[in-house]
């Protein structure tokens, strides 16, 4: 199985899930620059620590094309992305490349070298504006707030295309708001805990009355694997917690773990933000069996406990 993104957050839990139960794993990733490249290195070097993975950009045709021509892949999970929806706003091009033009050169690759199955990664973001709460697969999504969410809807309808066209089995995967060890420093919670402790304020925009279906990472990496084994042949799946949590009561949650009060800079909603997000999992629970299992509260302690023993802040 090849796993794109594998130095990033999901990718690299995805890829200690497959490794752990036993399949065999190949990895690629850039390790470009838009974080800590160091972070994405430990996680490789310690996190999934006799995985294989290849320093190369999905941009990259011929260097996907040697990867494929030494490898004989039964399953691509395609996770690799450019990430964020505010740095889409200064910018584009990084999203074009990496989540359009990536994401065909992957389908190519598996068109031509007999790759039947194809499981990507989505986001919460193609709903857009929507305001029917939860969010279904059967909403409108084509009224997209930022690039990133467009680019990210362009990947599930060239993999429609590629199915309808060539029988590749493609499943996206919508995700919702993870967070957990291992992960991004440009997510809210790893900027709020790296703030709380050196003492900085935070910024909580909608004034604190924004909504999240924060998901926690091994829900998420259990329902990539449950995609992968039941690879149906084109599916698009939710995969969140289904439980909306106001960010004032997260970040509550998180000064406790802390044992510090957070200094609340209070801004407006941004350009490409929505006030709410919440997953509807009925077709992900009957078609993947999916069920979330970690509680907030539960999340935010073991993101803390992973914090403090990779930083050990004073």
């Amino acid at each position: 199985i090849l796993v794109t993104g594998a130095a990033g957050f999901i990718g690299s839990w995805v890829c200690k899930s497959l490794r752990d139960r036993g399949d065999n794993v190949i990895g690629l990733d850039d390790f470009n620059d838009y974080y800590d490249v160091s972070l994405k290195r430990a996680r490789v070097r310690r996190f999934i620590p006799g995985v294989k993975v290849y320093k190369a950009d999905v941009a990259d045709r011929r260097a996907l094309e040697r990867i494929f021509h030494r490898h004989r892949f039964r399953q691509v999970c395609h996770l690799a992305a450019q990430a964020g929806v505010r740095y889409s706003l200064q910018n584009p091009f990084a999203y074009e490349s990496a989540n359009v033009l990536g994401s065909l050169n992957l389908l190519e690759m598996c068109r031509r070298f007999g790759v039947r199955s194809f499981i990507y990664a989505s986001s919460s973001s193609v709903y857009g504006g929507n305001k029917k709460v939860p969010f279904s697969v059967r909403d409108r999504v084509d009224r997209p707030l930022s690039l990133y969410a467009a680019t990210k809807r362009a990947g599930e309808l060239m993999a429609h295309v590629y199915h309808r066209l060539y029988g590749i089995s493609c499943t996206g995967l919508r995700f919702f708001t993870v967070y957990g060890p291992w992960g991004r420093p440009d997510m809210a919670l790893f900027k709020f805990t790296r703030a709380i402790l050196r003492g900085r304020p935070i910024d909580v925009y909608n004034y604190g009355r924004m909504e999240r279906d924060f998901t926690y990472v091994t829900d998420i990496a259990a329902g990539v694997l449950a995609a992968l084994d039941k690879n149906y042949p084109f599916e698009i799946f939710n995969l969140g917690n289904s439980r909306p949590v106001r960010l004032r009561r997260f970040i509550g949650c998180l000064e406790k773990e802390l044992g510090r009060r957070a200094r609340m800079r209070l801004l407006p909603l941004q350009p490409g933000d929505v006030p709410r997000t919440c997953a509807d999992l009925r077709e992900t629970r009957r078609k993947l069996g999916y069920r979330p299992r970690v509680p907030v509260e539960k999340g935010i302690r073991e993101f803390v406990r992973w914090y403090k023993d990779y930083y050990r802040p004073a």
